[in-house]
């Protein structure tokens, strides 16, 4: 009998970090994208995928340069307001087996400045596979562009094919919109928070907790409005990065303006968020005092389990989380977490080994393996987390908890915590009526 594949926590940490089952490692197989994943693991991907993260510059827009497969998965930007932004250079044979299509972008970027009727901040080069199987030189192309123009071109590349190298694209896409910062005279009482292309919720306490720190102004990529409010950026003294995918930009932005950086995990454990908090004021000099939020997001978690008792629960990796660390903090709030649905690597791993000391039985599938073909959702789940999970287990009460506004820090905690009583009373009033 076909049965998707998994393994326990206990099996899994017992394997150790270096000997995970090919079935959880993608690039070891063939890529299974089901429909709990293909919206979030494809070109048209919802959220930002590297062609919407690559318009995150203000005032910039974007030639696609594909072969038309790759170029009608863009439709969905169109819906969500970016349809003047976007522009399309579509290969065709000829030019994908000879390159003659390398000449045709500056002209293709030209032809766009003289159509708009402004000038844009920049021109984002995004190139898909085909570009690096051919081994192209885009920055040499790019600084064409520039010559074509007078705007200043990046490149952006969604190389699926990188996924699992050292730079995947939604790591490279990060340095590309960063790239276009100049060095300015920097100012003490000033900071950057990078890592995601959305802001931060508002509630978010780390606002409160750098200002009570003396910083006055807090520079936020997604909060910039103009190319002007983006070259700010650089005035600032130093930068958070509250996301590993920008940890390459931030060591970049370190190298070409001198801003150092600083980083910090989102995480869903109250005592690893303080400790987080104590270790940036340590390196910040000054003393964060984050009693009350600490207080606010353990009483969140114990109001919750009060509520509805010790829940089993279902965490895909569709969400605002690592689906493992998050499975941890709900283990330790006191509730059970029969099946997680997630990538595992040796950053994550030491979550896995935590995971199995408290709750050893715990399954762990991987959203990619064709296995998934075979998956028959577990009976005892009570409640589901992410838009994968929630496909899974399409009868069951839960939340996408993919919001495009960012949850961090002790604010994170309590909206999660929110969200899942919003789900779990209305799915209780619905099978009422």
């Amino acid at each position: 009998m076909n049965k998707a594949f998994y393994i326990t926590a206990a099996e899994l940490a017992e394997r150790g970090s270096s000997n995970i089952p090919e079935e959880l490692l993608s690039a070891k197989h063939l890529i299974y994208s089901s429909p709990a994943t293909l919206a979030f693991n494809s070109p048209g991907a919802k959220g930002f995928g590297v062609k919407r993260a690559g318009l995150a510059i203000p005032g910039s827009v974007m030639l696609l340069v594909s072969p038309a497969c790759c170029g009608r998965n863009t439709a969905l930007l169109n819906e969500l307001g970016y349809n003047e932004r976007f522009f399309y250079l579509l290969l065709d044979d000829t030019d994908i087996v000879t390159g003659r299509h390398l000449t045709k972008i500056p002209e293709a970027a030209r032809e766009i400045c003289e159509e708009l009727d402004y000038t844009p901040s920049a021109i984002m080069i995004c190139i898909t596979c085909v570009d690096a199987l051919l081994g192209t030189d885009m920055e040499r192309v790019c600084r064409r562009c520039g010559e074509y123009t007078g705007v200043p071109a990046v490149p952006c590349y969604m190389y699926a094919l990188t996924r699992e190298k050292k730079l995947p694209p939604m790591a490279a896409v990060r340095k590309s919109v960063y790239s276009l910062l100049k060095p300015q005279k920097r100012a003490a009482d000033e900071c950057a928070v990078m890592g995601y292309f959305s802001p931060l919720d508002d509630g978010c306490e780390i606002y409160r907790l750098l200002r009570s720190a003396g910083i006055k102004k807090i520079h936020e990529l997604a909060r910039c409005k103009t190319f002007e409010e983006y070259s700010q950026i650089s005035v600032a003294n130093f930068s958070l990065v509250l996301n590993p995918e920008a940890r390459y930009a931030a060591q970049e932005i370190e190298r070409s303006l001198g801003m150092p950086s600083i980083e910090l995990l989102r995480m869903y454990q109250p005592d690893k968020i303080h400790n987080q908090y104590r270790l940036l004021g340590q390196a910040i000099g000054a003393e964060l005092d984050d009693s009350e939020y600490y207080r606010e997001a353990t009483k969140a978690a114990e109001d919750f389990r009060e509520k509805y008792g010790s829940l089993s629960f279902a965490v895909g990796e569709c969400l605002n989380a690592d689906s493992f660390e998050l499975s941890l903090a709900l283990i330790r709030f006191g509730f059970k977490v029969a099946e997680i649905y997630g990538t595992v690597g040796e950053r994550n791993f030491v979550f896995v080994k935590k995971i199995a000391s408290l709750s050893p039985k715990t399954r762990i599938f991987s959203n990619l393996s064709p296995t998934m073909l075979y998956y028959n959702g577990g009976e005892d789940i009570d409640a589901v987390i992410g838009s994968d999970a929630l496909y899974y287990h399409a009868g069951k009460a839960g939340i996408e908890f993919s919001e495009e506004e960012q949850p961090f820090g002790y604010c994170g905690v309590i909206r999660l915590f929110e969200r899942l009583d919003k789900a779990l009373t209305d799915f209780k009033e619905g099978t009422n009526r």
